[in-house]
């Protein structure tokens, strides 16, 4: 893994066309206070506009965050906006879409939703949200010990709900997620790419975490290029690596003027 994104711009630029997914909390962005703090940032939204404009450049932002938010934070006309892991999606013509189906997944949160909050009532640094089409508990300011017991209690209820085999549960630092079996990264990328094809566009994916890692593998099988956006070196199928968001958006602006 490199940070020297000389060479991979000289790929791109004899490539021609570029199929390009990025995540959007921690790889555009600084990550949010809370996930409910929705601050659309020009800046964000000016590059992406112009992205979206190139001839070069088909980009879609593939979120954990639902997508009402996702629209919020980047309202561009002609991009395609993946909410909730891929669940719901707005295509680049406006249209909505649902991959699940809700009335199988709602119910199984409604009932598992009281019993977590109930969970975390009177612990300090935790916080419950709900995306509808998912359900997730941050721990990011609670102890951790306090921290580790409570998400596991949380991951036994979830795991243990009636039908909760339609759904997945995710995990990650100081994280707890359920939400449909098609919030999956990956698999919203491998749909993407088979329901909307670019012959000869060579797909290239940017994200931060452990989710996007599932996406890196399937851009790997399909011979594109996955980029890593973290401040420190960690094991990883990307090839390349962003320090930070600043330096991913410094490098996108860069690539759209090389192309």
């Amino acid at each position: 893994m490199t940070t020297d994104l000389e060479t991979l711009n000289r790929h791109l630029a004899d490539a021609g066309r570029v199929r390009l997914f990025l995540d959007y909390d921690g790889t555009l962005a600084d990550f949010a206070p809370t996930p409910d703090h929705v601050t659309p940032d020009p800046a964000i939204i000016s590059l992406l506009t112009s992205l979206v404009k190139h001839p070069h450049f088909k980009v879609a932002i593939i979120s954990g965050r639902r997508l009402e938010h996702v629209q919020k934070l980047v309202p561009v006309p002609g991009i395609l906006l993946a909410g909730t892991y891929g669940i719901e999606l707005q295509t680049p013509d406006g249209k909505h879409v649902d991959r699940a189906e809700y009335d199988i997944v709602r119910p199984i949160l409604d009932d598992l939703k009281p019993r977590w909050q109930e969970l975390i009532a009177g612990h300090e640094g935790f916080y419950l949200e709900d995306k509808d089409w998912a359900m997730a508990i941050h721990a990011s300011f609670a102890v951790d010990d306090e921290a580790d017991q409570v998400l596991a209690s949380a991951r036994h209820m979830a795991v243990e709900a009636p039908a909760s085999a339609a759904l997945r549960v995710l995990g990650g630092h100081k994280f707890l997620e359920i939400g449909p079996r098609l919030a999956h990264k990956g698999r919203t990328v491998e749909y993407l790419l088979d329901r909307y094809p670019w012959p000869g566009a060579l797909p290239l994916y940017v994200g931060d975490d452990d989710k996007d890692e599932e996406a890196f593998e399937v851009i790997k099988t399909q011979g594109g290029i996955a980029i890593l956006v973290s401040s420190e070196p960690r094991d990883t199928v990307a090839e390349y690596r962003l320090d930070a968001p600043r330096d991913t958006r410094r490098w996108l602006k860069t690539l759209s003027h090389s192309i």
